[in-house]
């Protein structure tokens, strides 16, 4: 028998695989499937900054709608609908969600910069979030906007929220930082518990017919893996935070390898997307089945097995695998 249970953010889960925050948060019997199949916790999907700085404003608007609406108005500040879920549906799906399920339920904030929606963390935590996963999708566009003024304004958010709330927060990173552990050492001291590596920037594309932009949304592959893989190994020698990792983990092997880099759990989206929530069964018999092989008694021996510091061959994940993997092209050529 295999043991599956991990100790993550702390909260102790029956398997270190996590449903990602996606839409299938929106449906609980979604929801309800993924955890029959063996699921250990859930991301609900994203609340956006925007989301609830807009409810906040609304009765600003309506106070001064009349000073705002003229030809010459200074400003203007068109309704958003984009998003299916406000503050208040929110709260409400989440309680729908912890009444469904008996495993850790997460609320996910997504914002970058300062301001009172951080103090919706603390209706997430009275509303019996388990813990917050902050979502820093920061897509910089202003070249006044240097490495270190968006890191200084990133930690500024984290710190309200984690300071606002009792329960864990934990960190949903992009790969774009020119020193990733030192940023996650600043994090820690930042009041976070926990980092995830990484984000997936939904980048649209160019439509050449209607040139405009094209939103299609494209899912995960097991390519994206190693990037995370990398950066497991790197911060697992030196950070006391949970680690967790998402993106590219569509098998139990691929799970395996993000537990033996240092993951104390593996957020899943684009996979059970694709298959359905109860493909996390066949994920979880696969990750059982090589454990087995290798004859671990539980995830949480296997994990860290390879990450940077106890590695066979430290050198296979510095700077010098590059050139290696490169010199892979003659066996690419080989097979064709």
């Amino acid at each position: 028998m295999v043991d599956l249970t991990t100790s993550w953010l702390g909260l102790e889960l029956r398997s270190p695989i996590v449903v990602a925050a996606s839409p299938l948060s929106d449906d609980p019997d979604a929801i309800a499937e993924a955890v029959r199949a063996g699921a250990g916790a859930v991301v609900m999907r994203s609340l956006f900054e925007e989301q609830l700085a807009v409810e906040q404003m609304a009765a600003h608007r309506f106070i001064d709608i009349h000073a705002e609406s003229h030809a010459e108005a200074r400003t203007f500040f068109p309704d958003v609908d984009v998003f299916s879920l406000g503050a208040e549906p929110y709260l409400a799906q989440l309680e729908r969600l912890r009444r469904r399920v008996d495993v850790p339920v997460l609320a996910s904030l997504n914002g970058v910069t300062p301001g009172g929606w951080t103090e919706f963390a603390k209706k997430l935590e009275a509303g019996g979030a388990s813990a917050i996963e902050l979502n820093l999708y920061d897509v910089v566009t202003s070249p006044a906007d240097n490495g270190g003024i968006v890191e200084k304004r990133q930690l500024t958010v984290v710190e309200a929220v984690a300071s606002a709330v009792g329960i864990a927060v934990s960190v949903k990173l992009s790969p774009f930082y020119s020193s990733l552990p030192a940023f996650v050492q600043r994090l820690e001291t930042a009041g976070a518990r926990g980092v995830v590596v990484y984000n997936r920037f939904y980048q649209p594309d160019v439509n050449l017919d209607t040139l405009d932009v094209d939103r299609h949304l494209v899912l995960s592959t097991p390519s994206e893996l190693p990037l995370r893989l990398h950066a497991l190994a790197i911060l697992a020698p030196f950070s006391e935070l949970s680690l967790a990792c998402t993106g590219g983990v569509h098998s139990g092997r691929d799970a395996a390898k993000a537990i033996l880099c240092g993951a104390h759990a593996v957020e899943l989206a684009s996979v059970l997307l694709a298959k359905g929530p109860s493909y996390i069964c066949v994920i979880l018999d696969e990750l059982v089945a090589w454990l087995r092989e290798k004859e671990y008694v539980s995830s949480s021996e296997a994990r860290g097995v390879l990450r940077l510091d106890s590695a066979p061959d430290a050198h296979v994940w510095e700077r010098v695998n590059y050139m290696r993997v490169l010199d892979g092209w003659r066996s690419l050529s080989a097979q064709t």
